[in-house]
């Protein structure tokens, strides 16, 4: 049973940020002090990518944890009450995410992503951004 009423849990969701998030502007705070300039949400690419660098043809996605359902993570949890809706919804967004990411690469773009979990950690997230350029 969920703890909260409808209406808490309601304003607790849209409470939920989709852009300018802190694992977000981690990765970019880390990107500009290692010199490099990028462009954010471009309208005109599939998926509207969190960052995007153009001079490398590369788009980094700043995925949460438990939104995406990252593999292997403690954050990737599935809420007990509601299992289905969760379930369903998880799914839907696994599916636009590979959706998004072949028509970036058919448009000949790199892609990567950089999960929430390795923002943290600054040694983790100069590894993941290493690995994305």
């Amino acid at each position: 049973m969920d703890k909260l009423s409808p209406e808490q849990r309601s304003l607790n969701m849209a409470a939920v940020k989709g852009k300018n998030t802190t694992p977000e502007i981690r990765v970019r705070k880390m990107l500009h002090k290692m010199g490099y300039r990028f462009r954010l949400y471009r309208k005109d690419l599939p998926g509207k990518p969190d960052i995007v660098l153009p001079k490398y043809r590369l788009c980094i996605f700043v995925h949460g944890c438990f939104w995406h359902q990252h593999p292997r993570c403690k954050r990737a949890t599935i809420p007990e009450f509601n299992r289905e809706f969760w379930v369903t919804k998880f799914q839907g967004t696994l599916k636009r995410d590979e959706w998004v990411e072949k028509e970036l690469l058919e448009q000949g773009w790199r892609v990567c992503v950089i999960w929430e979990c390795e923002t943290k950690n600054e040694e983790l997230l100069n590894k993941a951004i290493h690995r994305c350029i």
